[in-house]
């Protein structure tokens, strides 16, 4: 399993099952999502047959959000707006206004999220270029920050989560989802024979190039189970931090509080 990196211990990570240097890791992410991002939220159907609709939507019951409660939200890495305009219709449905930004490095993925923007009327939530280890937030800024399958394509987890630390007011609300890893052995190498003989084929018909999706199974293979992840984002400094498995661990959400 890959290990959170810290910005001065080493000059290689992983790339998927790649060894790549530290420096070309944000770039070679980058040339991934500029592949698939026209068909992102399809495939995301496809590979999970339509069960990210159900994670997610637990993900936004995980926000806690409360009836008549303004909160400002930030979705990192959540450039196609999925995650944000989720979070928001909850708020409407709740009378709990919303302000969202979301923030990704992702120039073509952010061009998708704002082009649904435009058609679904959403002129209310932001979309900012940065990174998750430099977040373009003041401290003790926001209420609610979510990251869902993001985390696992950061260079350096370590500095990702403690930045969202930083920008997250003190009792603000952490909700990260990830795939993750069955605790049951046999159960996880049917999973991972179907996701290496399926996936890149059905990314190669859908979007015309499997290449990224050989990379993202590979990704979720070295990251971290759900106990080793609840590690990390314990120290980050979050407070009652936790974790659910999903699906009988294929995700997990990993949350906290600051």
């Amino acid at each position: 399993m890959e290990k959170a990196t810290d910005k001065t211990a080493g000059t290689t990570t992983s790339f998927g099952f790649k060894t790549v240097a530290t420096d070309d890791k944000q770039g070679l992410v980058r040339g991934v999502f500029d592949a698939v991002a026209d068909k992102y939220d399809v495939m995301n159907d496809l590979m999970s047959a339509g069960l990210h609709r159900l994670w997610k939507k637990r993900m936004i019951e995980a926000l806690y959000m409360r009836p008549n409660t303004p909160l400002h939200m930030v979705d990192v890495a959540g450039g196609t707006g999925d995650i944000a305009f989720r979070g928001v219709a909850r708020g409407q449905k709740i009378n709990s206004p919303i302000t969202a930004h979301v923030i990704d490095a992702n120039e073509q993925m952010m061009r998708v999220g704002r082009d649904r923007a435009a058609r679904l009327g959403h002129d209310h939530i932001d979309f900012i270029t940065g990174t998750a280890e430099a977040l373009p937030l003041a401290d003790n800024s926001v209420d609610v920050m979510t990251i869902a399958f993001g985390i696992r394509n950061v260079t350096h987890r370590d500095a990702a989560l403690g930045d969202m630390h930083r920008v997250l007011k003190p009792g603000g609300r952490f909700v990260c989802l990830e795939f993750s890893h069955m605790p049951s052995r046999l159960l996880q190498r049917a999973y991972d024979a179907y996701s290496f003989a399926v996936i890149p084929p059905m990314g190669g018909v859908v979007t015309g190039d499997g290449a990224p999706y050989q990379y993202l199974i590979e990704s979720i293979r070295q990251f971290p189970t759900a106990p080793a992840f609840l590690d990390e984002v314990k120290a980050a400094g979050f407070r009652r931090a936790s974790y659910q498995l999903l699906s009988g661990g294929v995700a997990a959400l990993h949350m906290g509080w600051k």
